[in-house]
């Protein structure tokens, strides 16, 4: 597609340059602010029907409105701490697209008043950092930033948990990257106690084609309460992984074809649709459009628009196992069901995959997710009840596979195979 966030600029040699940037026609969008009030953006990006596009997919405009009406300073957030195994899209604009990230940042502080910005980068993304250092500087240069709004750019240190708001802003100040109770919310006391918004990469780069095209015709891209394209980040067994812009018009199944499909002639198995958290689809549930609300129905998430694909060949005892280890190994350890009931979990997955489990552990393992579920600070505990649950729920007789032949039914039949071959 060549419309909204990818749009032929992302193609271009030097994409990330200023000078070219410019003569595609980038920043023009701050020409029609100067006609525009705050709250008129704002009504743009709500007809727009923008979701945000890191995850929970809750409405921008909607998020700028909690911002109380009042005298104090206010901040502008922009989460790229991309951590989400499975997505890679926000990367992809951070090397790409830098300009257009500023240009939907200078937006959003205008729509909530806001002169003092921050970009909360990954840690390991050093590359990116240093794409974005220099075209923060290009802009400063060419006075686009410094009189009216001036924007940060601050390393985090690699902890997922940071992907979470409150984690973030507490990252910012310099304090552990842990949740915060909420109430209060940071639209209150966010950043330094003062009313913050925190918005995603992507959710700012659709922002000055919405300003520039407007709401309605962003709105028209998408489906439902689900406006424009969005981007996704496909990996797995794929035989073109990458980064795609689609309609969310399209199925799962739409979106496989136009990535060339299963590799070697295999059937397809299952799908995580909105990163490692979201819960697993199956083959069967492929005719699911890609919009948030369609997904929510079919009982997983959109998520961060992460297309993770399995075909048969897949052990999801194993993939769930891994998973489990990873959200262990994250947590903040600050909630006593998160810390404990991710250390189980795990424990749990890896006795299965591994022969030594028996049936009584799969009910061992929904008693667990239900002590963890909305029972904590923040979603992270949650979230990994997500492929704990469905891989469970929707694989169960791989399972008990596992739990019958004392082993991984896969792994027993490549070690016959490899005897077979010897003798």
């Amino acid at each position: 597609m060549n419309q909204n966030v990818l749009n032929t600029i992302a193609h271009e040699k030097n994409s990330h340059q200023l000078e070219v940037y410019k003569s595609k026609g980038g920043y023009s969008s701050l020409v029609n602010l100067i006609n525009i009030t705050p709250e008129q953006v704002i009504n743009e990006v709500k007809k727009s029907n923008l979701r945000g596009r890191g995850g929970a997919g809750f409405p921008t405009a909607k998020k700028w409105t909690f911002l109380p009406n009042d005298d104090r300073a206010r901040y502008l957030v922009c989460n790229a701490d991309e951590g989400e195994p499975g997505t890679f899209k926000d990367r992809f604009l951070m090397n790409k697209l830098p300009h257009q990230i500023i240009e939907g940042m200078i937006i959003a502080a205008y729509a909530i008043k806001s002169k003092t910005a921050y970009i909360y980068i990954r840690g390991e993304f050093v590359k990116e950092y240093k794409i974005m250092e220099q075209a923060l500087k290009e802009a400063y240069d060419a006075n686009i930033l410094g009189k009216d709004l001036n924007i940060y750019l601050y390393r985090g240190a690699g902890a997922y948990i940071c992907g979470e708001e409150t984690a973030l802003l507490n990252s910012l100040e310099g304090k552990r990257g842990e949740p915060r109770n909420k109430p209060p919310f940071p639209a209150h006391v966010g950043a330094f106690g003062m009313p913050t918004c925190v918005n995603n990469v992507e959710t700012f780069t659709s922002l000055p084609w919405i300003i520039n095209h407007g709401g309605d015709a962003f709105a028209k891209l998408g489906v439902g309460l689900s406006g424009g394209t969005r981007l996704f980040s496909v990996s797995g067994h794929i035989k073109n992984p990458g980064v795609y812009e689609l309609p969310m018009t399209f199925t799962i199944k739409q979106l496989i074809d136009h990535c060339g499909g299963i590799p070697d002639g295999k059937k397809l198995k299952a799908i995580i649709p909105g990163g490692a958290s979201a819960p697993m689809m199956t083959a069967d549930e492929i005719e699911t459009p890609l919009d948030f609300d369609s997904i929510a129905k079919a009982g997983s998430m959109a998520g961060s628009g992460a297309i993770i694909v399995m075909d048969e060949t897949t052990c999801i005892v194993e993939a769930a196992a891994r998973l489990l280890k990873f959200y262990e190994h994250e947590s903040c350890g600050q909630c006593s069901q998160c810390r404990e009931g991710s250390h189980w979990l795990a424990r749990l997955f890896d006795r299965l995959e591994k022969g030594l489990g028996n049936e009584s552990d799969l009910a061992l393992i929904e008693d667990i997710c239900s002590n963890m579920i909305g029972q904590t600070i923040c979603a992270f505990s949650e979230a990994m009840t997500g492929p704990a649950l469905s891989s469970i729920r929707k694989f169960k007789s791989e399972f008990l596979e596992h739990i019958n032949n004392k082993g991984c039914p896969h792994k027993l039949h490549l070690k016959e195979k490899e005897v077979s071959h010897v003798l």
